[in-house]
């Protein structure tokens, strides 16, 4: 009980020392706004913190669910540049193996696409058995759906980016033409099928929504010269996704060759070692902010030590130990370190939800493959920032601690 109520004597002097912030010739106001600087300068640091890893959190779990909900967790392809045969047997054999819980057959081949005679644009049909969950959940207008139309056309759901270059809209038919290369020479031979807009979707990908149109697998095939069991791949959504090289090394040794399993992290190395990068520098750059706050306290304390020199020789006269008065400074800075923190965290929460709800931080789809800067709040980077915080401000106190304790009070009292 007695060390209880030391520890509450030592944080009352110094939140007492800290809230009057009265010197020796008439400072206060200076004595109070330099404190509410120290504070003030713990907060912007721990807030930024926060708010920068939240942000590097929201970029690569936007950026992983758009990749992913693109190409699955692990794609499979023949290595002879051809389509895969007996596509339906190796999807049989797949979707068998423990950990994977859906396979999805992909057509896939670039075309050029009509709507006039003067209004042409590359793109690439994706053929498949229905649209991928993530692009269905980005649908702007129209549906996912891939059914034909009342009349039979063959439907397209195709992106943003696409339908505004072809000035097309819900509804619109559009003219898909394949070139076929023949076996020998260079000839070709167009294969044309018409098609009808049932939907528009929008990623923020700026390559996807300008390039990519979904169709209904058996309305691909015929167009781009598939047989009826013949796949450009075969894309493998796993319950598990850190199990995503192991299964694509199980899934080699279930089909044999010459098909290929890839992990979706190893197509699109290059993007995901850019989310890593974010990761790793960007919150330790931030991080600064909070180390020079930290240490800011040091002269800050030093102002307090210089004025409160008389007040200090008072105590040590009374009977104060050096450890007591040591103390009493580390308080001041865990007070400072605690007040900052907690006016940081705060500040990083309302901030986050107001990006959340606003999207106030606006971002350029070609360059990060979003329009509004993500968030993704974890408890434990709340937990970890404060801490930190808490013993970077309290350490920081440790100097001006030291020399507060070895003033003498003789000469400390005499002080003009």
């Amino acid at each position: 009980m007695a060390g209880k109520r030391k520890v509450s004597f030592i944080l009352f002097m110094a939140w007492r020392y800290l809230r009057r912030a009265e010197g020796q010739r008439g400072g206060s106001r200076f004595l109070q706004f330099i404190s509410a600087i120290a504070v003030g300068g713990v907060a912007v640091g721990v807030a930024a913190l926060v708010l920068s890893l939240a942000i590097v959190h929201g970029f690569s779990e936007e950026i992983e669910a758009k990749i992913i909900g693109f190409g699955a967790h692990v794609q499979v392809e023949s290595l002879q540049e051809a389509p895969l045969d007996d596509a339906e047997e190796k999807r049989q054999r797949i979707a068998a193996l423990d950990g994977v819980t859906a396979v999805a057959p992909v057509a896939t081949e670039f075309l050029l696409l009509r709507r006039a005679a003067d209004v042409v644009e590359g793109a690439a049909i994706w053929g498949t058995d229905a649209v991928p969950s993530y692009v269905a959940s980005q649908i702007r207008e129209g549906s996912a759906s891939l059914e034909a139309q009342e009349d039979g056309t063959p439907t397209l759901v195709i992106g943003r980016t696409l339908a505004q270059t072809l000035n097309a809209s819900i509804g619109d038919r559009l003219t898909a033409f394949s070139l076929e290369q023949r076996a020998q020479g260079s000839l070709q031979r167009p294969r044309v099928r018409q098609f009808a807009i049932g939907g528009i979707f929008e990623t923020a990908l700026a390559d996807y929504d300008a390039l990519y149109v979904f169709a209904n697998l058996e309305d691909a095939r015929p167009l781009i010269g598939y047989g009826d069991d013949q796949v450009t791949r075969l894309d493998v959504t796993l319950a598990d996704p850190d199990r995503a090289s192991e299964m694509a090394r199980s899934i080699e040794e279930a089909i044999g060759f010459p098909a290929m399993a890839r992990t979706i992290f190893d197509v699109f190395r290059g993007m995901f070692a850019w989310v890593d990068l974010q990761q790793n520098i960007i919150p330790l750059v931030i991080a600064v902010i909070v180390i020079v706050a930290a240490f800011n306290i040091v002269g800050i304390l030093l102002m307090f030590v210089l004025e409160k020199t008389r007040a200090i020789g008072i105590l040590n006269s009374m009977g104060a130990s050096e450890k007591l008065l040591r103390r009493l400074f580390l308080g001041m800075g865990f007070l400072i370190g605690l007040s900052g923190t907690l006016i940081g965290l705060t500040l990083a929460w309302i901030l986050a939800m107001i990006q959340l709800r606003y999207g106030i931080i606006p971002l350029h789809a070609e360059a990060y493959f979003m329009t509004t800067a993500p968030i993704s709040l974890r408890a434990i980077d709340f937990f970890w920032v404060g801490v930190l915080a808490l013993i970077l401000c309290t350490l920081a106190a440790y100097i001006p601690a030291r020399i507060a304790a070895r003033l003498d009070p003789v000469r400390v009292i005499r002080f003009r």
